[in-house]
């Protein structure tokens, strides 16, 4: 997805940290890691450690500006600065859908940092920490999802990332993970519907993000193609349960998953683009329709 070269994006809140902790193997993180992270995305379970590293600096730390990111061509020249003018966008999306709206902040991570859910890097991936009301996106992951994946992780893949992680805010806000805890892994699960329910959001956000407008009017981003669209569907597909656990040389077992199938994730992203935030109430689908 591409931002309009004179769209003004140098409002965004998002902060670079970290720096002083290194992510595993180099830098780079194996598909077990991935499933490890998986499992502890949605339990609240912090089973960052057996990541390797240590814990960075705590929540509160602050961090720095996106630098050289004012325009929306400086958006589409680095991962990072995208990210941060995304984050403008996806923020005036909810704001007209949700009364009562308030901005995560988003931490773009710079090899690895602290929060109240554990150490973001890129070895754990993207994530929401909702005692923070934060997500942390280290961009060096969109690496590894081509690398790993079988996935371009383009510009659009990586705004539907960013837009799923957002949606779990909008849950935080909504209530949905006191409404809906957890209660284990499996097809049916509160976690597998919560998942779908953030992919359904992203959708819905990415129908929409054309209309999104800076401070002069301009629109921040032009509609997605069709190629871009189907990357995005790919990074989804990617990141599936089943996918996942057959990368991995395992047998794939929907009684452990906590994410939903390949199939399950871009068919919730469909609904959410077609039909917008409305369609995307997951707990009121029966499990065989899920």
């Amino acid at each position: 997805m591409t931002f309009n070269d004179n769209a003004r994006v140098g409002g965004n809140s998002a902060r670079r940290r970290g720096g002083t902790v290194a992510a595993i193997g180099g830098g780079t993180v194996g598909i077990g890691a991935i499933a490890v992270l998986l499992f502890s995305l949605f339990t609240g379970t912090d089973l960052t450690g057996s990541l390797g590293g240590q814990q960075a600096a705590g929540p509160g730390s602050g961090g720095e500006e996106i630098a050289a990111c004012e325009t929306g061509r400086d958006a589409n020249s680095d991962d990072a600065c995208r990210l941060a003018a995304a984050s403008l966008n996806i923020d005036q999306f909810w704001a007209e859908r949700l009364e009562g709206y308030r901005e995560p902040q988003l931490v773009i991570v710079d090899q690895a940092t602290g929060s109240s859910c554990g150490t973001a890097s890129n070895s754990t991936g993207p994530f929401y920490c909702p005692p923070d009301e934060t997500v942390f996106v280290d961009p060096t992951f969109f690496s590894i999802l081509r690398a790993q994946y079988d996935t371009t992780a383009g510009p659009l893949a990586q705004l539907y990332v960013l837009a799923h992680e957002y949606g779990h805010h909008v849950q935080n806000l909504t209530g949905v993970f006191e409404q809906y805890p957890n209660n284990g892994s499996g097809p049916d699960s509160n976690g597998v519907r919560t998942e779908l329910q953030a992919d359904c959001y992203a959708g819905a956000w990415v129908a929409a993000a054309g209309d999104q407008v800076d401070e002069n009017g301009t629109p921040y981003l032009q509609p997605p193609t069709q190629r871009e669209i189907t990357d995005a569907l790919s990074a989804a597909s990617a990141v599936g349960d089943d996918h996942i656990q057959a990368e991995s040389g395992g047998v794939v077992n929907p009684e452990s998953f906590t994410h939903g199938s390949s199939e399950q994730r871009t068919r919730w992203f469909d609904v959410g683009y077609d039909s917008g935030v409305n369609a995307c109430d997951t707990f009121a689908v029966p499990a065989e329709n899920l």
